[in-house]
């Protein structure tokens, strides 16, 4: 069964749903401009990714496929 999302308390104006807020740390190792996808997906399949006003996600499917959705 889905986790019903969760809406942000300040958010009063985008009514977009939302996931609840993982608010753990983790480290991700940097080499140049390369990173290795297993270590963004190490403790979830979905990343949420803040550009400027807008958030992105980024979710690993079940055939180990990269997609980024607005």
């Amino acid at each position: 069964m889905k986790k019903a999302p969760t809406k942000l308390m300040n958010d009063t104006t985008d009514q977009t749903p939302r996931p609840s807020v993982d608010t753990s740390t983790r480290q991700v190792l940097i080499n140049g401009n390369r990173m290795d996808s297993a270590d963004l997906f190490r403790s979830a399949r979905e990343l949420l990714i803040s550009h400027g006003e807008e958030t992105y996600r980024l979710r690993l499917t079940s055939q180990n496929k990269l997609i980024l959705t607005k």
